[in-house]
């Protein structure tokens, strides 16, 4: 909470009970040394007041040469490597990029208050955030800083179902319960995304997964395995087969019997 500054002109014109008021309402810890004289409640504020502006004043200089020194550090150790968020005066973030690398937070610590942290663990401490950053910089630059772990969105169940549908809907085709069906009731297969991959299982190939980089590729190996003319494919000059087509013949039981034999 801030208050009013009384000069000393403006306490000369104040009564004894309202000097006692300004000295209770700014919350005043000097002591008065003779509390029926006016000149002693007047001191008592003033010094009060010239605490409190010092404070201020030093806690300014104090952020204004934390952020001049981290823009040295900067162009002296790792010029356009790290980027510092001021968060507040007790909280900065680090960043590489757009990667959060380390923060760097007050603790109240009586002796080293300043607190450098990295996947919510205390890597570091000193008295001062200058030290802080440092560390940081030069850990940093040669490799030894911790990696901060880059927190990942998990997909939800109905983000994965919306995916699925939205490109059923661009081939024309149905997601029902049991798996994808094309216009004339024809299951062609199922798809699904689990521990981060996509997967696809063909309506003829008896529950087998076959993983995949994305739910497209995987609409579309469902699409051509059930247009697709295996005497056709099985003639045609290698070049000429796609990523997906190499992928089918890889997988063609007939194919496998042939080597066999």
């Amino acid at each position: 909470m801030t208050h009013p500054i009384y000069t000393q002109q403006q306490l000369r014109c104040k009564s004894l009970d309202q000097l006692k008021r300004i000295y209770s309402e700014i919350g005043c810890t000097v002591e008065v040394n003779d509390r029926r004289c006016k000149d002693s409640w007047r001191s008592a504020i003033a010094r009060y007041q010239e605490s409190k502006l010092q404070k201020v004043d030093e806690q300014d200089i104090a952020q204004g040469e934390f952020n001049q020194y981290i823009a040295d550090q900067a162009n002296a150790i790792a010029p356009e490597e790290l980027t510092v968020s001021e968060i507040s005066f007790y909280h900065h973030e680090y960043y590489a990029l757009d990667r959060l690398i380390a923060t760097i937070d007050y603790d109240n610590d009586l002796t080293q208050p300043w607190v450098v942290t990295i996947n919510n663990a205390e890597v570091f401490r000193a008295a001062t955030p200058m030290m802080c950053d440092r560390y940081i910089r030069i850990h940093y630059k040669d490799g030894s800083l911790p990696v901060q772990e880059q927190e990942t969105p998990a997909s939800t169940g109905n983000e994965i179902m919306f995916q699925i549908a939205t490109e059923c809907e661009k081939y024309g085709l149905e997601l029902l319960d049991d798996g994808i069906y094309t216009s004339d009731g024809e299951k062609l297969g199922e798809v699904g995304f689990t521990d981060g991959h996509w997967w696809f299982i063909r309506a003829v190939s008896e529950g087998q997964k076959v993983a995949c980089d994305s739910v497209d590729e995987a609409m579309q190996m469902l699409l051509v395995a059930e247009v697709l003319d295996w005497d056709e494919l099985l003639n045609r000059p290698f070049d000429q087969l796609s990523q997906q087509e190499w992928r089918l013949l890889m997988e063609f039981e007939p194919v496998e019997e042939l080597v066999a034999a």
